[in-house]
């Protein structure tokens, strides 16, 4: 999967109305507004400007009988992603699923589903960052030949198809490996299951990869599928 052009418009954004901590509009319902929410609010936590949305007792009260998440995010463990800070979001509003590495296992797979086909999410995220550990211990892992102990391995196992495609290409810098693991991911997700990929073929949900600075607190698209239009922001 190549990596998308960059627009200077967000399609699907015209659907969403600015957000206070009180607000209890309807969830985005496209994947074109839901990509155009998260980058939203990813540029007001960037900018130390956060409104912490859907975080209030009104809200806590309202989704005590279910929920309506607007996006998946497979993101990593890494303590340093808080998915709800980095997109400025609240209660209900993301289905979060998180794994070292974002690596993809039954367990993924099924949360993935439920949340594209029984709650109707339009968007699944797979969220990378750069100086991933993950990576980088399957690195090492590949370059050593001493997978990891215990659990481990099956992290370090998950990440290097990533590390040997990276080789493969020539490539070495950690951050850019990290974009291809987000790739792979999501090339992963897609060809496992068929629920998701049968929901994008039908236009009902779109797969976007992200990766995170840590430093700058921003996100950039590194690859998407399904979406009517890129959506990714211009990179700054």
């Amino acid at each position: 999967m190549n990596r998308p052009e960059t627009p200077e418009t967000h399609p699907g954004a015209d659907e969403l109305l600015s957000a206070g901590p009180s607000d209890q509009r309807k969830q985005p319902v496209s994947p074109q507004a839901a990509v155009a929410e998260l980058y939203a609010g990813n540029r007001r936590f960037a900018a130390g400007a956060p409104v912490r949305p859907h975080q209030d007792v009104d809200r806590r009260i309202a989704l005590a009988d279910g929920q309506q998440p607007f996006a998946v995010i497979l993101g990593c463990s890494d303590s340093r992603l808080a998915v709800e800070l980095i997109f400025d979001r609240g209660l209900g509003d993301l289905f979060v699923v998180r794994t070292a590495g974002h690596s993809v296992g039954s367990e993924v797979l099924g949360s993935v589903e439920y949340a594209v086909t029984v709650l109707g999410a339009p968007l699944v995220v797979v969220l990378g960052h750069d100086s991933c550990g993950a990576v980088q211990a399957a690195r090492s892992a590949d370059a050593t030949g001493v997978p990891g102990a215990g659990h481990l391995r099956a992290v370090v196992e998950a990440v290097l198809p990533s590390v040997r495609r990276a080789e493969a290409a020539g490539v070495s810098d950690l951050d850019r490996i990290v974009d291809l693991h987000v790739e792979q991911t999501v090339a992963v997700l897609l060809d496992r299951s068929a629920a998701v990929a049968a929901a994008v073929a039908a236009r009902e949900c779109a797969v976007v990869g992200m990766s995170y600075q840590l430093t700058t607190g921003s996100v950039r698209t590194v690859t998407e599928v399904g979406l009517a239009a890129s959506s990714t922001p211009p990179e700054t």
